[in-house]
């Protein structure tokens, strides 16, 4: 047996006419994967669960049309037309470009051509090829990555949680229908393989994370713009699963939100922080705010703790500052003030005659 194209216009009632019975599948709602292909009209004698010799099958745009012979797959019709079935030719397949279909179709062992007389079952069905959008999913337990910071020398593992969406397709309709939908009476949904993909895409999502690290992903802020590499990955990761046992791979993954725990970002802006302090002109401000804020605090305090605070040494906390600011702007010591002490040092001095401290 097998598929005649026909046409490739949509089918016509006087098309239809020629045909001893035809197969019309309505577009497929978003949710719906495959349906059982139902006769539009019948010939002068039924033959109830067998295909009559000359019958029509019509393939729309994202569809895929299998015969399927006792539970054997015999013919596929991915490319959109009109096909005629005919029992004296062989096997046919148009793949129209699906991944791997023409190889799964070659490992089929049973090939039959009955000459139109039959006693067993003979379906079509209709498998949605489109991309299948709207898939959530939420990371349940953190996942590592490890942040980069070359300019800092910094490198430290968080703990990461996130959230988006991932979209899929049917990208093998031959092993999706032996594997996943098989012999169905109406439809097969994605609800009924929702909760598996999710669980099994997020346990995949850990090490897709992690592998961006090693890709030279440095911070997790850029994880989203690397969500391509992130698909890669998962599809690899999840080949022996989606791609070879089920025909299905990820098309597309959005993420919605990703961030660390509260201790790791504390401990991000603490390291950023101390990094920052390292150049005094920003310790010296940082320095100058705090002192202001205590003196504003102070000021606010109804107990007068004004005059405690101006007791504790301030006006050495305001030279330090000052000293910050020289040291930083004069580099080779020419004059300015002790770094250590505060206090002035003359202009080529190797050592403060203060304390002591080395200056150059």
């Amino acid at each position: 047996m097998g598929l005649i194209k026909a046409a490739i216009s949509s089918v016509t009632s006087s098309l239809s006419d020629t045909w001893k019975d035809y197969f019309v599948c309505e577009s497929l709602p978003a949710g719906v994967l495959m349906v059982k292909g139902v006769k539009k009209g019948a010939g002068l004698f039924d033959k109830g669960d067998v295909i009559t010799n000359g019958s029509g099958i019509v393939v729309a745009d994202g569809q895929c049309a299998i015969v399927v012979d006792d539970g054997v797959v015999v013919e596929v019709a991915n490319e959109p037309g009109n096909y005629t079935f005919d029992t004296s030719k062989s096997p046919s397949i148009f793949d129209g470009g699906l991944q791997g279909l023409k190889d799964t179709f070659a490992e089929i062992a049973e090939r039959f051509t009955y000459g139109g007389v039959t006693n067993k079952s003979q379906y079509v069905y209709y498998i949605n090829t489109k991309e299948i959008t709207g898939n959530m999913f939420g990371t349940t337990s953190p996942i590592p990555f490890k942040v980069r910071d070359p300019k800092m020398n910094l490198e430290l593992d968080v703990s990461l949680k996130c959230n988006g969406e991932y979209s899929f397709a049917v990208t093998n309709p031959i092993l999706f229908y032996k594997n996943v939908a098989g012999n169905i009476s109406t439809n097969y949904t994605k609800d009924a393989l929702a909760n598996q993909m999710r669980t099994e895409m997020l346990t995949a999502l850990q090490p897709a994370v992690a592998n961006l690290s090693n890709l030279g992903v440095n911070s997790y802020s850029d994880i989203p713009f690397h969500t391509m590499e992130l698909v890669d990955t998962l599809n690899e990761s999840l080949s022996n699963k989606w791609s070879d046992l089920r025909g299905i791979s990820i098309v597309s993954l959005g993420i919605n939100s990703i961030t660390p725990s509260q201790a790791d970002l504390e401990r991000l802006q603490n390291m950023q922080e101390a990094y920052t302090m390292k150049d005094q002109q920003m310790a010296a401000g940082a320095m100058a705010a705090a002192q202001a804020q205590a003196m504003r605090d102070a000021a606010n305090n109804a107990n007068g703790a004004v005059a405690g605070f101006a007791g504790v040494n301030m006006a050495a906390g305001a030279t330090n500052v000052a000293a910050m600011y020289q040291n930083n702007q004069s580099g080779d010591n020419s004059g300015g003030y002790c770094p250590e002490c505060g206090k002035p040092v003359p202009a080529g001095a190797k050592f403060c005659p203060s304390c002591g401290k080395a200056l150059q």
